[in-house]
This record gives structure tokens, sequence and C-alpha cells, in this order.
């Protein structure tokens, strides 16, 4: 054990958003929302609430199809949570099918598993009403769902209204009618992820508003009756936020709100709690945030999870425990419970053992072992090419987080191509319209192999025809250097030789939730920036790469 007091924001850097946190025994867990990404919805577990480890993901089977994913819809905002009456664990979640026309179209699912390491149930459906649900399990042994009713109607409360009804959990049946609670409630506006919680004689109503960008927040009510009326806390303002200063935008659909950017805050976007109670009584809030590169509001890391320490008022309100709302990136950690060793976010594999790290996740695809395994040449990661990078079908990219504004990613690659569409290499990722891959392809006018360099800018493709560079043997190191918004591209031929430019400065803070193009009427994207490796084959889908080792480490 270290000695601290103060745990450290965010406690999950890189994409890490929406969490949902519960405690069961002496272990913490977070889930949290995957979008376009599979394999779908993350778990991390934590004994001190200031580290944690990513343990799997819940959606590992092809459950939903994400093919076709337009950013930034997909898996959105999934709830965790622990029947003690049947020692289960309950996942409630989103699939954002469709958001052209905001219309929303969203099926809600819920799943159940006796281990928190699954094997999870087959989805159980819900609804299509809305998105974000949250199963409640009240001491008398009923259950309720939560959830946004997403409103289409021109002349109604935009974006919706909250909406609680009883629920048959094992059928995934709906027991009488949805009761409307938010009239009156919220004064931010873009009320969503709805969590009920119990404490003493009320039932609280806790709320991510304001849009998931600069305004956002946490806003909180209370109510006798599960089904209301709530009211609000009142101070009339969020309980956490970035941006403390008032803010009506009740019916406003803008989830940006740029002018709410906070600049005496190194923290923005603070909001979307999940409240939990922890084994020696004391009560803290997992929240989502976003750090922007400076002098920028662009966030590249997307949104990540931090920490809140809360107390409860003798009124019975919950506020910070400072007594403010102005979200921290330093909080007081649990007493009596010593922090353990700092976890690394740094991610280094040599594939030895006939398998690939975990935290890998793929776009719009699954995992599968006909086209990406450890199998086929053990100590090497081979991937298939298939379609371009442009796709939302099957690219063939295996992928980590980025966790910090300052990196080094490495990889070795062997390949051998015979067609200018027949590529492998690493790079950047966003999603399928953003992105930057330095790769070896064949080159027909030299009759060999090349590295050279292709960018996706807001669907816009972009060849690097002066930077290439042959590779006479199909080997190659790679090398990028990521600073701030900025990569540089190195390789070598061999370890004896020095590192050498393949493409160097570009300016790469377009891949960002900002930067990017996402549906029409949204601020673009909600998930983050990706390393990545991986391989193309628009030819005759017979080629593939092999990668020595992938190790991406944080400065």
């Amino acid at each position: 054990m270290r000695e601290t007091e103060t745990i450290q924001n965010p406690v999950i850097p890189g994409m890490a958003p929406d969490p949902s946190i519960i405690r069961v025994g002496e272990v913490f867990y977070i889930a949290t929302s995957t979008f376009h990404w599979n394999p779908g919805i993350q778990i991390f577990k934590s004994t001190d609430l200031a580290n944690w480890e990513p343990i799997g993901f819940v959606l590992n089977n092809g459950e939903v199809n994400l093919r076709g994913t337009n950013t930034p819809a997909g898996i959105w905002a999934p709830h965790l949570s622990y029947d003690a009456s049947t020692h289960k664990y309950w996942l409630a979640f989103s699939h954002m099918v469709n958001m052209a026309g905001r219309e929303f179209n969203s099926d809600s699912y819920a799943m159940w598993a006796e281990d928190i390491n699954g094997p999870w149930s087959d989805p159980i459906y819900i609804t299509s009403i809305g998105f974000d649900p949250a199963i409640f399990h009240d001491d008398d042994g009923k259950h309720y769902v939560t959830i946004l009713e997403w409103e289409t109607r021109q002349g109604y409360q935009a974006p919706g209204h909250i909406v609680i009804a009883e629920l048959d959990l094992e059928q995934g049946k709906v027991i009488g009618q949805w009761h409307r609670v938010t009239q009156g409630f919220t004064t931010r506006g873009c009320a969503e992820a709805p969590q009920i919680y119990k404490y003493q004689d009320y039932y609280y109503l806790i709320l991510a508003s304001g849009g998931t960008g600069y305004a956002h927040g946490v806003e909180i009510g209370r109510a006798k009756n599960i089904f209301g009326p709530y009211e609000p806390h009142p101070s009339g303002e969020p309980i956490i936020t970035s941006s403390p200063r008032h803010l009506f935008s009740l019916g406003d659909p803008d989830a940006g709100h740029v002018e709410m950017y906070n600049p005496h805050s190194f923290m923005q976007k603070a909001g979307h709690g999940s409240l939990v109670q922890t084994q020696n009584g004391e009560w803290y809030m997992a929240h989502l945030m976003s750090r922007p590169l400076e002098g920028t509001l662009l966030n590249p890391l997307g949104r990540e999870t931090s920490i809140q320490k809360m107390k409860w008022t003798q009124d019975g309100w919950l506020e910070m425990s400072d007594g403010s709302n102005l979200a921290k990136m330093q909080v007081e950690a649990m007493k009596g419970i010593g922090l353990s060793e700092m976890i690394s976010h740094d991610v280094v594999d040599h594939f030895n053992n006939n398998s690939y790290n975990k935290v890998f996740m793929t776009p719009y695809r699954n995992q599968l072992a006909n086209w990406v395994n450890t199998t086929e040449r053990p100590g090497y990661l081979r991937i298939h090419g298939e379609n371009s990078f442009f796709s939302q079908m099957n690219p063939a990219i295996m992928a980590t987080r980025a966790t910090s504004f300052h990196y080094e990613f490495q990889t070795k690659v062997e390949f051998n191509p015979d067609h200018y569409s027949e590529t492998a290499g690493m790079g950047l990722y966003y999603d399928s319209n953003n992105w930057i891959y330095v790769h070896m392809t064949h080159s027909e006018s030299t009759g060999g192999t090349i590295l050279t360099v292709l960018q996706a800018k807001l669907g816009e493709r972009i060849e690097h025809v002066h930077n290439r560079f042959a590779i006479p043997d199909g080997m190659v190191e790679l090398k990028l250097v990521y600073n701030a918004g900025t990569a540089h591209f190195f390789y070598r031929l061999s370890e004896d030789r020095e590192w050498e430019v393949a493409l160097d400065q570009v300016d790469v803070a377009y891949l960002s939730d900002e930067g990017v193009n996402g549906e029409p009427g949204e601020i673009g994207g909600f998930t983050g920036l990706f390393n990545f490796v991986g391989s193309v084959d628009a030819h005759q889908h017979d080629s593939f790469a092999d990668f020595e080792y992938y190790s991406v480490m944080n400065l």
C-alpha cells in the first residue's frame, strides 16, 4: 500500500464515458459506454476508487450488430446494478440505431450474470421509448426502469421527459404505464441518464443534464413516492459540474454549449454521475469529464471517468463534500483504506501467450479468429486485411484507447503485398471518416514494397504522395509520437539503424470529439482517440500482416 490521502482524476483516462458504479462487498465496478466499438460495454474494477483495472467487456459474442453505425450512435450509457436478493448483476443499455433527422431510434435491453466476469444472459428487450435506461431494485422486491422518453414533435419539450415504470425484470416487460417525472425539475435541460437511489425516507432521482458538452452537470431531485412528484435540489443548480454559473436552457437541444467553457477549470464537461456508498459508509460519485487541448475546445481523449466525494446534508440533500458544486481534479480518498499501487495505462503486448491483450477494441465489427489471431503464427498478431478504413462494415483494425496527451506508440510489422490495394501498418483512429495511417503497400512503379501515409479528415481522402520510402524486405518497425494534438511518424528497417522520418508535425487535433463530423445536429462524436494496427485488402482478401509487438508508453 502507498500512503496518500487523495485520488487523482481522471481515474480512468481515455474513452470511458457515462460511468455506472456499484460496490459488491469490498470491490467496486464501473461500466462505461463503447458506441461503435467492439467488444461492447467496458467493465473496470477497483478496491480503492483510485485505481481501476479493465477486466473485460459484456457484449463479447455478437449480441448487437454495430456494422454501419454512424458517429456517435451505437452502445450508449450502460447502467450496472446488483440485486442483493438474487445475487445477480444487471446491466441495462441502449443500442442507438439511428440519429438522422433527430429521430434517435434506440432499442434498450437488460442482461444479467451471476458473476461480473460473466457469462452474461442474452439481451432482454425492454423498450424503444428513448435511451439511457437504468434499473432500480427496491427493498420490497419490486423493480423499476427509468429512461429518457425521446420527443420528436415540434412545439413539445425537447429533448423529452424522464419516465419511470415498474418492470418485470425476468421478462423485460413494463408493468402499467410510464410516469413522467421531470416537469419543473431540471433547469439546464437535455436531461438524460436517469437513476434512482433510496436514502432514508426518500427516493432520489439523479440526472445527467445540460447536454454532454461544456454545460454538463449532475442534477438531483427527491420524492416520497417513486413516481414522484420530484422536488428539485433547493439550489436550482447541478450538484456537480465544471461550469457552476447559472444556465437556463430548458428545451435547448444544444449538447455543446461552448459558451459554458470554464477557463478556470482544468476539468471540463463534468456530469452524468452515478452514486455509490463505500463499505465504511462514505459516499462517492463517478462521473464523466473531458480535458481539452490547451488553447482549444477540442477533446481528443474523449470523455473520461472521474470520482468526487459526496455527503448528505442534515436536511437530506446530496452535495459534494466541500459544499460546492465545482468538480475537482483531486479528491479525498476513502478513510481507513490505503490506495494500492498506481495502475499503469501503458499497453505492451508481445503476443506470446496465444492471445492478445483484452483491452484491444475494433470499430463496427466483431473480433473473430478468421481475421485476427495469435495462433496462425505464434508470437505474432496476424491480421487478415479486408475493407478500407473508410468502411463501417469490415475494417481489420485492432486498437486501444489513447489515455495521455503525450505518448510513444511502436510496432513491428511483416507484410508482403502484391497489389496497391493491400496495406498494413499503424496509426490514429477516431471513426471511419477520421484517421491517419502509415503503412506498407505495393508500388507498381518500383515493383516492390513501399511505406507511405494515408489520411482521412471529415471523410476526405488525403494521400501523402511525397512521403514514400522503399521497404526492401517487407519488414519495418514503426513509431508514432503523439504530442498534444500533433503526430510525428518514424520508421526503421532494423533495430541497429536510426529512426527516419516518415511524416512529421502532422496536425491531428481534429481526431477529437468536437473535431469530427458526426450526425447533423450533433457536436461530432462522444468517444475519443485510439491507437491502432491494421491491414487492408481490397484486392483478393488473401493477404495478411504479422505484428511482432504493440507498445504504447505514456510520457
